[in-house]
């Protein structure tokens, strides 16, 4: 950094700035961890020299806190792939089963908004597909803040629910199946379209009905010609945002499916494609008999089904980060 042709390019300059401070705050959270250790090792021995066991308990409290920040950075130090810290497109689509399996996408959907939320992340559904009685076909959610990418990316593959269904009027057992996908956001720097690759078609957004209903052609879906990917955003109401958020999302698969070509590593960030069917899940939601849900990539199980559906899925993505540490 001290050499005078160092911000010459400029956008290498700043990427090693960044992964300078990175660094710089790990180092640092290590010797605040060092000397929080030293403090609770240094209170034990004074402790046990005197005989005092009414410390015990506080002792205790100040090993957990240690351990819990050790964690916590483990987990940040397996976050350092180079798209791990970038925002998330996540993509929801329900598999064969109908009204059943887009009910379930539905709720994973909401799972996954409730999940952002408490992370403190922000998460805009771009693009909902309703089914035609319930459930949803299809939901691309935009999750943006640090680290977003690095933390779904375990979600990727396919999610099953067993449950007693509410759609069928012999209430019988039912087994119903989504696929997730989620891939990093990248810059714009990194992908470039010709516009003439492009074909952009624009119709009347979907919405509530009444007052609420869409009077303008403001939702935008966008066909890549050479690769036939196709994005669509509706969220907004103006057209031009509209187009800015799925050009966003169309550069980042584009920006995945390059990569995918060029490296076979790249199943890291992909995650194997799989049949959206029986044996290709890494998750599964049962709701009846009982309430369990299991993560089959880490043996993981949750017995408090509603709270996971409520977003709490730190324990599935401390254990799949945890089993993808190095040894």
């Amino acid at each position: 950094m001290s050499k005078a042709a160092f911000w010459d390019d400029s956008r290498k300059a700043q990427a090693l700035v960044q992964e300078r401070a990175e660094l710089s705050r790990t180092v640092t959270r290590i010797h605040e961890l060092a000397t929080q250790a030293g403090e609770v090792r240094l209170f034990w021995e004074m402790a046990t020299e005197a005989g005092d066991e009414s410390m015990a308990a506080e002792i205790a409290q100040g090993i957990g806190r240690v351990a819990r920040d050790i964690e916590a950075l483990e987990l940040r130090i397996v976050l350092s792939g180079p798209q791990d810290k970038k925002n998330a497109i996540l993509s929801i689509h329900p598999g064969a089963g109908g009204t059943e399996s887009q009910d379930w996408a539905q709720m994973l959907t909401r799972m996954y908004l409730r999940w952002a939320e408490r992370a403190g992340l922000k998460a805009e559904v771009v693009d909902l597909l309703a089914g035609e009685e319930a459930g949803i076909k299809s939901a691309t959610i935009t999750v943006t803040g640090e680290y977003a990418y690095g933390y779904l990316k375990g979600e990727i593959g396919v999610h099953r629910l067993i449950r007693i269904s509410p759609f069928d009027a012999s209430r019988r057992r039912h087994t119903s199946f989504a696929s997730v996908a989620a891939i990093p956001e990248v810059e714009d720097v990194e992908v470039v379209i010709r516009d003439e690759e492009l074909r952009v078609d624009v119709y009347r957004s979907s919405g509530p009905g009444g007052q609420g209903v869409n009077t303008a052609d403001s939702a935008v879906r966008i066909t890549h010609l050479p690769t036939g990917i196709v994005v669509a955003c509706q969220n907004e109401r103006s057209q031009l945002r509209n187009r800015d958020t799925a050009l966003r999302i169309l550069k980042s698969r584009l920006f995945q499916m390059y990569e995918r070509r060029q490296r076979e590593e790249l199943a890291e960030l992909t995650g194997e494609k799989k049949e959206i069917a029986f044996g290709s899940q890494i998750r599964t939601y049962t709701f009846h008999p009982y309430q369990i849900i299991k993560d089959h990539r880490t043996g993981v199980e949750v017995g408090n089904v509603e709270a996971v559906m409520d977003g709490d899925l730190d324990p599935f993505i401390r254990a799949y980060l945890a089993s993808a540490r190095p040894a």
